[in-house]
């Protein structure tokens, strides 16, 4: 199926795994790009020595093209798009609207750049800075989440800018696909779909909490690091949803110092990036410092297996997914329904 996401990326389907922290690994990503849709590897849990070497594990592994998942407001971000660039990496996502001169550089060395937002004057504004195509995620969407609905948001986008809208929230087959299309979106992107393959990293006892979920088991809430995170309700939340400000604090600290000690960050470089997180946001230092937790937190679920001692970012769609296909299967699926669905609403004329 063409459209214009698949035209601007060379993938041959319109389907985009997200970068999920401590899960879209080089295994996942080039089994993602190998069924012919876009596998993003996400950074943000990386250092840069290992963000080189995971690239060229993907490249080892696949002749597809595929993407890297960069934070705008990391202090290393410009070092990050220098390996991205040198490494010949074809897309360049952003968790956050990027700052112009970030996709003025992508831009120069060939590199298609396409943020993700929540609103549509963030789309806007990342047009008009030059980004190639926009994710549009919904109030349904896994981790950091907004309040509205991709069906909502989606059009509005649409209607807003001149460049490809991929639609995020709440997809994870064909026929979402299709509806996709209706709305004027040229593909969709998925994280929590992707995370539950046979290709995907995550232990299976995490896995099985997943499959387990029913959609009410899936909520929001601020508890973790301070800002709306959608991700399956646990004995952890709601032990966090329980704990005082005082022990939220020392758990926070304690998790700082050993995400620093991990990523090979200094002191200082984690404050410049807490004063980077604070711009443009009512965050206070606490909400900062509770932020600097989330990615011990997931790790020691998606990583360590321990649905005890972490969180499961996660999509509403968790509780209708009931099995664990391959990436190639999932593709293969999605674009057949989708291809069904098309037929039956155009009468076998061609879409695409």
């Amino acid at each position: 199926m063409e459209t214009p996401l698949t035209r601007l990326v060379g993938v041959r389907h319109p389907v985009v795994q997200t970068g999920m922290g401590w899960v879209a690994g080089p295994r996942l990503v080039s089994a993602v790009a190998n069924a012919g849709a876009l596998g993003i590897l996400a950074s943000a849990t990386m250092s840069p020595e290992r963000l080189r070497s995971a690239v060229r594990e993907v490249a080892a592994r696949t002749d597809a093209p595929f993407g890297v998942n960069l934070r705008a407001d990391a202090g290393d971000a410009g070092e990050r798009v220098r390996i991205i660039v040198e490494e010949g990496v074809r897309v360049a996502s952003f968790a956050l609207a990027p700052r112009r001169e970030l996709i003025d550089r992508l831009k120069d060395a060939g590199v298609v750049v396409i943020p993700s937002v929540g609103a549509r004057r963030h789309a806007e504004k990342v047009a008009d800075w030059g980004a190639d195509a926009v994710v549009v995620q919904g109030a349904e969407g896994g981790g950091h989440t907004g309040q509205v609905a991709t069906t909502v948001l989606l059009p509005q986008v649409v209607d807003a800018v001149d460049i490809p809208v991929v639609a995020a929230g709440g997809f994870h087959d064909g026929r979402g696909l299709a509806a996709a299309l209706a709305y004027g979106a040229a593909g969709i992107a998925m994280g929590t779909r992707f995370l539950l393959t046979s290709d995907s990293t995550v232990p299976d006892a995490v896995k099985a909490r997943y499959l387990a979920a029913a959609v009410a088991d899936v909520t929001v809430t601020t508890a973790v690091d301070g800002l709306p995170h959608r991700m399956l309700r646990s004995e952890l939340v709601d032990s966090l949803e329980r704990s005082g400000r005082a022990a939220t604090l020392l758990r926070a600290v304690r998790h700082a110092a050993a995400f620093r000690r991990l990523a090979g960050l200094s002191w200082p470089r984690m404050v410049r990036d807490g004063l980077a997180m604070r711009h443009g946001k009512d965050l206070t230092w606490s909400q900062v410092l509770l932020a600097a937790t989330t990615p011990m937190l997931l790790k020691a679920s998606m990583v360590d297996g321990r649905t005890d001692t972490g969180v499961m970012a996660s999509g509403q769609v968790a509780g209708v997914i009931e099995d664990l296909p391959s990436c190639a299967e999932l593709v293969d699926r999605i674009m057949a329904e989708a291809a069904t669905t098309l037929d039956r609403l155009t009468g076998g004329r061609t879409v695409g």
